[in-house]
């Protein structure tokens, strides 16, 4: 798992991915004050980067962020825990960077070799707060972005069918998924930063985007929006 996961772990930390305006869409539904919950089933930390209450975002698959003792519980430290890595996790894509071979990453507190990043391995349960919060989130909500997925993995797939027979969902994808699991939807075909910087200047928050964001997104987006505004500068 550890040499699996080394090269996100060290990239993450050093920062070498940047939020999309899909990110930033729900930071602007936040503060709008339209923002209930964001369930995400990416494990990157991302969400963390961009200004959300950390009680806004469920991190549904957990953070690789986030370190924690599997057997005590004892929390470390995420720059500690990097440190650890570098140190003692064989580098399988090139070894030349790093140990010749891998050593247990020890808890500082009991001394036992299960310390890792807090991400739900499969088979294993989801956080407590998913099943908390999934049944009330989804009654009050009235409108549903499910963005970026195949809605096939379980049970993140269920939330959909949760909401309220008055609640509007909305499909945001490449691909139509979902037709079979028993709800109605609209659908949005294209890529998520696409389709939300399209819904960003519908509703008139371009400039919002552009300030909550500044020199913190992909390249990719902030070519999207010079792309945009070119072809309409009253965007």
């Amino acid at each position: 798992y550890m040499e699996i996961r080394r090269l996100l772990i060290l990239g993450t930390f050093e920062r070498k991915w940047k939020p999309t305006i899909a990110h930033y869409f729900a930071v602007l539904l936040d503060r709008k004050g339209k923002l209930l919950r964001i369930y995400s089933m990416n494990i990157d930390g991302l969400l963390d980067r961009v200004g959300l209450p950390p009680d806004k975002i469920l991190d549904v698959h957990g953070n690789i962020t986030r370190v924690a003792c599997e057997s005590c519980g004892a929390e470390m430290d995420f720059a500690d825990f990097v440190n650890e890595v570098k140190e003692k996790t064989r580098n399988i894509y090139d070894p030349a960077d790093g140990p010749d071979k891998s050593t247990p990453i020890k808890c500082r507190r009991c001394g036992n070799a299960t310390v890792k990043s807090c991400t739900v391995l499969f088979g294993a349960d989801l956080p407590p707060k998913f099943n908390n919060l999934k049944g009330p989130d989804m009654t009050k909500a009235d409108l549903l972005f499910v963005a970026g997925t195949s809605l096939q993995v379980y049970p993140a797939n269920t939330l959909p069918g949760m909401t309220s027979k008055n609640a509007k969902r909305v499909v945001v994808n490449a691909v139509d998924v979902g037709e079979d699991l028993g709800f109605d939807y609209d659908f949005l075909e294209g890529k998520c930063e696409e389709v939300f910087l399209e819904l960003i200047i519908e509703l008139g928050w371009l400039s919002d985007l552009e300030e909550v964001s500044r020199g913190n997104l992909t390249e990719s987006s902030v070519e999207l929006i010079r792309e945009r505004k070119l072809a309409e500068p009253n965007a």
